[in-house]
């Protein structure tokens, strides 16, 4: 490997290394009992499907290994009162066991034997059909997952009912390529899962909301049941692909292999996002989605024309270091997922006037989004991070410029799904 390679590398790495060694207390799927007096907790209920093995140590529950066979559990986390906590915050505990009154806490714990139970679960706990499904990413352990999620369904103040998918991550930094081969394994069970959702008469929409390496996963598993049924079931409305870590050749292709109609995409972007820039460097120079100027073309154009919204955060902070867990720190960022795109509605020009710290390009029509159609106002990336990240390399956007071009317009207009036959 030359030095002008080794060292970005190097640089991005290290980064990577600081930032994992803020730990906390291993172990905390053990519930915890809430004291009858104790001021009154959030409690945030979500079935989780995994493809993990099983730990059989009630306080990690699943380990980063893979299982032949999916399970099920019913889990509750328990979330602490009061002003203190800030939005964004997962509040891990200093020792064990948690205390509910400070720190995030799991309350209860209910495993499952078939699918049919989860979906009975679902017809009790649904809001009005409306299914949010969870796709963690790179580095996370079972526990990592379930209180991310809990943060998000909680600070997000989604109506809908949380679902999470987790994968065998080994959640070291060195097993990056155990883990991207564990979203492999588990593409036809996460597909699986999506389809015993969209099955069911009581669920009314689906909207698939995936981080990191998940986005993958995510993307594999749809266009495995498009190839499958000639399309993605019409109950999946809605895909957020947040810091997406997929090759932006690729999803070029993953997108049209969808085939149509598709879901609405929106996708969360960070050009300073440091965990992307490392991924970059080990994935053949390729620029990430997730880490792409959607204000420069051919991405522009071409995001437009696919009907793709693409939301910058370059400018938003927040007290992740590497810059990559943005869409669920910031409390503009995840406040907006739970009312608008979580239930499978577009952004309009209001949005954008909000999102302060933050550019959108909302692609569409004159017609379906009024003056805000193809807005955009995104900073160039910092002139340091692209000396650290390299120059990208010559055919960039190529790829999805050409494939993108192979469809009608028309056809890639969002929210205009077919009615099923």
């Amino acid at each position: 490997m030359s030095s002008t390679w080794t060292r970005p590398l190097a640089v991005v790495t290290a980064a990577l290394v600081a930032a994992s060694c803020a730990g906390h207390p291993k172990g905390v799927m053990t519930p915890v009992a809430l004291a009858s007096r104790s001021p009154t907790a959030v409690q945030v209920e979500m079935l989780v499907a995994t493809t993990r093995l099983a730990s059989n140590n009630p306080s990690t529950l699943f380990n980063g290994e893979r299982s032949p066979q999916p399970s099920l559990t019913d889990i509750t986390v328990s979330i602490p009162a009061g002003s203190g906590r800030k939005i964004g915050d997962v509040q891990w505990p200093e020792r064990l066991p948690p205390n509910p009154e400070t720190d995030f806490a799991v309350t209860s714990v209910n495993a499952m034997t078939s699918a049919e139970q989860g979906l009975d679960w679902f017809r009790r706990h649904g809001k009005g059909g409306h299914a949010l499904v969870f796709v963690h990413g790179f580095n996370n352990t079972y526990e990592d997952a379930v209180f991310r999620y809990a943060q998000i369904v909680h600070d997000s103040g989604a109506d809908v009912t949380p679902i999470m998918f987790t994968w065998p991550s080994r959640a070291k930094l060195r097993d990056y390529n155990y883990d991207k081969e564990s979203t492999n394994f588990s593409r036809t069970a996460f597909e699986n899962t999506l389809r015993y959702l969209a099955r069911d008469p009581s669920v009314k929409d689906i909207t698939v909301l995936a981080h990191s390496m998940g986005t993958w996963l995510a993307m594999e598993s749809l266009r495995q049941m498009a190839i499958r049924d000639g399309r993605v079931d019409p109950k999946i409305v809605n895909v957020i692909l947040a810091s997406p870590d997929i090759d932006v050749d690729v999803f070029a292709r993953q997108f049209v292999e969808l085939s149509e109609p598709r879901p609405r995409f929106t996708i969360f972007v960070s050009q300073d996002d440091r965990a992307l820039a490392a991924s970059r460097l080990i994935s053949g120079n390729v620029d990430r989605l997730g880490r792409i100027d959607p204000s420069a073309e051919p991405y522009k154009a071409k995001l437009e024309r696919a009907g793709i919204t693409v939301v910058d955060l370059t400018k938003l902070k927040t007290p992740d270091s590497l810059n990559h867990g943005k869409f669920a720190e910031s409390p503009q960022i995840v406040q907006l997922i739970g009312g608008r795109l979580a239930r499978g509605q577009t952004l309009s020009g209001k949005d954008i006037g909000l999102l302060e710290g933050a550019t959108v390009l909302v692609a569409g029509t004159t017609a379906a989004v009024g003056a805000a159609a193809a807005t955009v106002a995104t900073a160039p990336i910092d002139a340091a991070n692209a000396a650290a990240t390299g120059t990208s390399r010559a055919a960039d956007g190529r790829e999805l410029e050409r494939i993108l071009e192979s469809e009608p317009s028309q056809s890639l207009v969002p929210g205009r799904a077919k009615p099923t036959t």
